[in-house]
């Protein structure tokens, strides 16, 4: 009787340090740190990292290798779903049940044809955790935002997004990159891959835009490059378009450029999934080199290809 009371008190022991330890490193907040239509001034430098822990005032913890987040929890929130680009363990319910660490993503500034300037700050969210871990091949980093304008000695917030989609892995995102695709109408771009282990590496492009009153997805690339693989590869880049006259909503043309060996299907050399506008080829020769000329208009809520693709093959075999 006296083990089983003492093996109770173990476990309820055990459950209160581990109760304990949580509260020491996920700070308590309220759901306003959701809030999209929040405000924020803050002084000429604007620094990035303190402005983010403005934004999220959870725990911060600051190691020496650069890995810098702030731990949080709010439990009067309400979860919200938001896709991840893996498409391997479903969408994610954010903020996470287990708490949120949140880590600056990068810090992108431009300017206007009329001299305004503009800041936007991205930011990276993660389930929370002690030691800053970053885990799952296959889960996205969650990407958030905010865009701040500059006025005479301070930096005021005109968007605040704190969660967009998921994107990279172990729960890390890429870096976007900023694009101009109209007068004065700035977007940016992220180029998500993965893989499994040993297993190609297949990459697509995302362009996300300000559109009906949010950022949001508006284009999605397939096959934007090949890596890891024995046989194949390719990769892409892409240019914004003025020759048809459009102010905003520019076209974009993607330009890929690769080659292709068909595979010995040996352990380390797996047969690739192949772009439709080469698969016909690679079906009756065993190699050869392309370039994919594709171009995407904006119509209706997205981009989509138009036209049709301009493929060139050389050295086939």
């Amino acid at each position: 009787m006296r083990f089983i009371y003492s093996f109770v008190f173990i476990l309820g022991f055990s459950a209160s340090v581990c109760s304990q330890n949580q509260e020491t490193y996920l700070k308590k907040v309220s759901d306003t740190i959701l809030n999209t239509s929040r405000t924020l001034k803050v002084q000429d430098p604007l620094n990035a990292e303190k402005t983010m822990h403005q934004l999220f005032p959870g725990k911060l913890f600051h190691y020496p290798d650069k890995n810098t987040f702030i731990n949080w929890i709010c439990k009067t929130c309400k979860p919200e779903i938001y896709p991840d680009a893996n498409e391997m363990d479903g969408d994610q319910l954010f903020p996470y049940a287990e708490g949120v660490a949140t880590r600056l993503l990068e810090n992108i500034d431009y300017s206007d044809s009329k001299g305004n300037q503009f800041k936007l700050l991205f930011f990276n969210h993660s389930q929370g955790d002690e030691d800053g871990l970053q885990v799952s091949r296959f889960t996205g980093g969650l990407l958030g935002l905010a865009k701040f304008v500059k006025n005479g000695n301070s930096w005021e917030m005109k968007s605040f997004q704190p969660a967009i989609t998921a994107f990279g892995s172990f729960s890390q995102s890429p870096k976007p990159k900023i694009v101009q695709i109209g007068e004065d109408q700035y977007a940016f771009t992220i180029r998500h891959s993965n893989g499994g282990p040993g297993a190609p590496y297949y990459g697509f492009l995302y362009l996300i835009a300000g559109f009906d009153g949010k950022y949001q997805e508006l284009m999605k690339v397939d096959y934007y490059s090949l890596s890891n693989s024995v046989s194949s590869d390719w990769s892409s880049s892409y240019k914004v378009m003025t020759d048809n006259g459009k102010k905003f909503f520019r076209d974009l043309v993607i330009t890929t450029t690769g080659s292709y060996k068909k595979s010995k299907n040996t352990e380390d050399d797996y047969e690739v999934d192949l772009p439709e506008e080469i698969a016909a080829m690679a079906k009756t020769k065993k190699e050869f080199d392309f370039v994919i000329e594709k171009r995407y208009s904006f119509k209706g809520k997205k981009y989509n290809p138009t036209g049709k693709a301009v493929v060139t093959f050389s050295k086939v075999k």
